[in-house]
This record gives structure tokens, C-alpha cells and sequence, in this order.
């Protein structure tokens, strides 16, 4: 009985209005933190994975790192030993390799 008394006395009597502010606010704050970013870097990388060609050295989702040597529409062989050709889909590719070896992971 006690609790009931005091929830219904300490609950604030304002208008909505203030939290429905708020509540945007976090969205706005959200958007522009976690999505908008996330979203830069899938556009990034599509491109990427667009303007592949062959001769590239890139990694692919599963670790595995090749040369390109044929592109086609959807998917690229990609060559990951001598007289090793495996097909794969463009979308697993991640990342390009630099001319040092080391992987060019994006930051971010």
C-alpha cells in the first residue's frame, strides 16, 4: 500500500511534449554515431568490390588471400596458389592488399 502511495505521488506531472523531445534527440544522436558511419563504410566497400579487376591482390571474408585473374558479373577467380583458381563471389572479398603485403582493412 505504501509503495502505491508513494508511485503515485512521486511520479512528475509535466507535459509530454520534453519527453518526446528527448526521445528524438537520442534517435539523432544514434543516427549519426552508430548508423551513418556504418553506412559510409558498406558504400565503401562496395565500390570496392565493384571496380575490381584483375591483377588485384585482396583478401577475402574467410581470411584467404589471392590474385584476381578473371572478373565476371557477381564473382572473380581468384588464384591462391600456383595452378589454384578457386571461384568465389565478389561480396566475400574485403579488402585489397597492398603492395607491402600488409592488408588495407579500412579504419573505423
Amino acid at each position: 500500500m505504501n509503495t502505491m502511495l508513494f508511485l503515485a505521488d512521486g511520479a512528475p506531472q509535466g507535459g509530454g511534449m520534453s519527453g518526446i523531445i528527448s526521445i528524438v534527440l537520442i534517435f539523432v544522436i544514434m543516427y549519426f554515431i552508430l548508423f551513418r558511419p556504418q553506412q559510409k563504410q558498406q558504400k565503401e566497400l562496395r565500390e570496392r568490390q565493384n571496380n575490381l579487376k584483375v591483377g588485384d591482390k585482396v583478401v577475402t571474408a574467410g581470411g584467404i588471400y589471392g590474385i584476381i585473374r578473371e572478373v565476371m558479373d557477381a564473382a572473380v577467380k581468384l588464384e591462391i596458389a600456383p595452378n589454384t583458381v578457386i571461384k568465389i563471389a565478389k561480396t566475400s572479398i574485403v579488402t585489397l592488399v597492398n603492395k607491402d603485403g600488409s592488408a588495407d582493412i579500412p579504419q573505423k
